[in-house]
């Protein structure tokens, strides 16, 4: 293989590895086209892992054409032989700072990243707050300053922080909306916390992305963004025409089974605090049994 021929085939590899990652460029990849704060922050983190990562895999790849090339076995190869060589200052120091160099500065803009998104992402809106439960196979979310809720789609206000407090009634899930921010963890007996927000108007791609069963692939939800005049009229709507959601309904929703979209002008208050406490009662009872297997006595 001539040298001409190796690097038609190292500018080749480049091309396709080039095609495939702007493929997305489209709105394939919705991860990286961001309509919220939150989203913004996040893809800022990912393309700067992406080019920090490519710091070091990029000469990698490039020396291991090199190495290939130079070093292959042909009879008239003059690549110099040193079956002694056993160190060298330069390349150790390469190899033990770069990658230090890389994970002290990914260490500095993820935890940066963090703490500037456990607060609301603006401070000139109220913030609102919706609560979600994850339950089999199906989303409730429930909004208690207006007392309604929906299954499987949640509206928000434009330029409006979101404080969701998520927990589930069912198996643990992960709440994840792509273009708005990060996944959370739902679990039972836990109210986790995470800030959203929508900067634009649209509908947006919701899903559980954590397997659950046998109806998981359906665990998706539209979150639709609308100006807070909409979302104000839309909320006196439900609250005039939408049947309520009484304790016989939550029950038949905690059923195992796939449902389509629903919403409800009431919901039987505290109810998602009520879900807390008997999930976290369960959990401290079903400890205390396995310690009092482990130590039947009761003694520590």
């Amino acid at each position: 293989m001539t040298k001409q021929r190796c690097w038609q085939i190292a500018k080749y590899l480049i091309i396709i590895a080039v095609m495939t990652l702007l493929s997305g460029c489209g709105g394939d990849y919705i991860v990286l086209d961001p309509k919220g704060p939150v989203g913004h922050t996040e893809k800022h983190l990912i393309i700067l892992s992406i080019v920090l990562a490519a710091i070091v895999c990029v000469p990698v790849l490039l020396i291991l054409i090199y190495v290939v090339y130079r070093y292959r076995d042909k009879p008239d190869n003059n690549a110099p032989y040193t079956p002694f060589w056993d160190t060298s200052k330069t390349l150790e120091f390469l190899w033990w700072g770069v990658p230090i160099i890389i994970i002290a500065i990914l260490a500095y803009h993820t935890t940066k990243g963090i703490y500037s998104l456990v607060k609301p992402p603006t401070t000139d809106k109220t913030p609102i707050t919706i609560q979600v439960t994850s339950l089999d196979w199906k989303w409730l979310f429930q909004y208690p300053d207006s007392n309604i809720a929906t299954v499987n789609h949640v509206r928000i206000p434009t330029g409006v922080p979101v404080q969701f407090i998520l927990t589930a009634d069912a198996p643990m899930n992960s709440f994840w909306v792509p273009q708005l921010g990060g996944q959370e963890y739902t679990m039972p007996g836990m109210a986790m916390r995470l800030w959203l927000q929508a900067d634009h108007p649209g509908k947006y791609f919701g899903s559980g992305a954590m397997f659950s069963g046998e109806g998981f692939a359906h665990m998706k939800f539209p979150v639709v963004a609308t100006p807070q005049a909409d979302f104000n009229r839309w909320v006196k709507k439900v609250k005039k025409t939408a049947p309520p959601l009484n304790q016989d309904g939550y029950d038949a929703l905690k059923n195992p089974g796939l449902i389509d979209q629903r919403t409800y002008s009431s919901y039987p208050p505290n109810s998602f605090d009520e879900t807390l406490m008997k999930n976290g009662h369960h959990h401290l009872q079903r400890r205390n049994e396995n310690n009092k297997e482990h130590n039947p006595t009761g003694t520590d």
